[in-house]
């Protein structure tokens, strides 16, 4: 896509530190990070969502954050990561290219991921459950 912010970075119109690129995969560090060593892993093709990629695609995509994830662990000494992707703007998209981010985390960052849970009504999860499982048969 022409506006596509991730499509230029992807295209070299927009300069980036990457960290690894293949045929179909780059990782670069996010311009906004939330803690050093914050960064993106994002397809060539563009896709909006994780739903829309291709499943051999996202075969690939779990295990390239692993290492990305444990590159970075050894490389600034991080304790743990978080894996994050959104999906649409109720979600938090921002960009809509598919993006993961892999937050490098420390004890004490200040980093929070605060949700509030709410609850079913009577019966509501068992409709629930069985409506999902109907679809998935």
């Amino acid at each position: 896509m022409d506006d596509c912010i991730f499509c230029k970075i992807i295209k070299g119109e927009i300069p980036s530190y990457r960290l690894y690129e293949d045929e179909d995969f780059v990782a670069f560090l996010d311009i906004r990070p939330v803690n050093k060593g914050h960064c993106l892993l994002i397809p060539k093709q563009h896709y909006v969502r994780v739903t829309d990629m291709p499943d051999a695609l996202l075969a690939r995509e779990l295990p390239l954050a692993k290492r990305i994830a444990l590159a970075m662990i050894e490389a600034t000494g991080i304790q743990d990561f978080d894996l994050l992707n959104t999906n649409g703007a109720p979600a938090g998209q921002v960009v809509f290219h598919h993006h993961m981010h892999i937050i490098p985390r420390r004890t004490g960052d200040g980093l929070t991921f605060k949700i509030d849970p709410i609850e079913y009504q009577e019966g509501e999860q068992e409709k629930l459950a069985e409506k999902v499982r109907n679809i998935l048969k």
